[in-house]
């Protein structure tokens, strides 16, 4: 993904967690609704969370589901280090240092989630990665990925971004929490849900769905 992004993540590593839920207005819901997509799968889980970042995804899912087995990388050291903080002294969860673009995905597994870090990647990225997990998962497995998107137009992602905008201001967050997120979006390399969901049946995968939406917030899966 490049060192200019997982540096800019380190930046902002220790401070990330606080703003989440004023980031994200849809919050429970959003997060919420890419966990219970894997309540079909039985226990216990073995789960591979891509960019998993401060470990707030997998934290989610274990809370549910507290036998699964969850191997969480990164390619920011300072993203693991806050992870590590949170989940690394719970069995059966381990830690590694990747680039999603580039790293040996490993498995067979369960379940491959991800939350708001594969639109880092470019399209054509983005494409490759999904087809790399739909290899690493065993039959019956899930991918699921809590993303950001753009509108299906630029008008109305225009209205989308405004939108959004105004509830985080209303949420509270303070000008310099704005300016710390439109920092890192400047590294995104979003995609409509209309796209993704293609890009998903083109590298395999069955059930492609989108769940849940709420503006630029969306969980899209599929299944092996």
């Amino acid at each position: 993904m490049g060192e200019d992004v997982a540096a800019t993540f380190s930046r902002h590593a220790r401070g990330y967690d606080a703003a989440r839920r004023r980031l994200i207005p849809c919050f429970d819901d959003f997060y919420g609704s890419a966990i219970a997509a894997l309540d079909d799968l039985p226990d216990p889980l073995t789960v591979l969370d891509l960019g998993a970042g401060t470990g707030l995804l997998s934290a989610l899912l274990l809370e549910r589901r507290p036998d699964a087995r969850v191997h969480l990388t990164d390619a920011s050291d300072g993203m693991l280090e806050q992870a590590r903080g949170r989940l690394g002294q719970r069995a059966g969860v381990s830690f590694g240092l990747a680039d999603m673009a580039s790293a040996d995905l490993g498995g067979p597994w369960d379940a491959v989630i991800s939350a708001l870090a594969i639109h880092h990647l470019d399209h054509a990225g983005k494409r490759a990665l999904f087809g790399r997990i739909r290899r690493s998962l065993k039959p019956g497995g899930w991918f699921v990925n809590a993303e950001q998107v753009i509108a299906p137009d630029p008008v109305s992602e225009a209205r989308q971004m405004a939108r959004w905008y105004d509830a985080i201001r209303a949420a509270g967050l303070s000008e310099a929490e704005v300016d710390a997120a439109t920092e890192r979006m400047r590294h995104d390399i979003s995609a409509s849900v209309e796209d993704q969901l293609s890009w998903l049946r083109a590298a395999g995968f069955r059930e492609v769905d989108c769940p849940y939406r709420n503006g630029r917030f969306a969980v899209l899966c599929g299944r092996v």
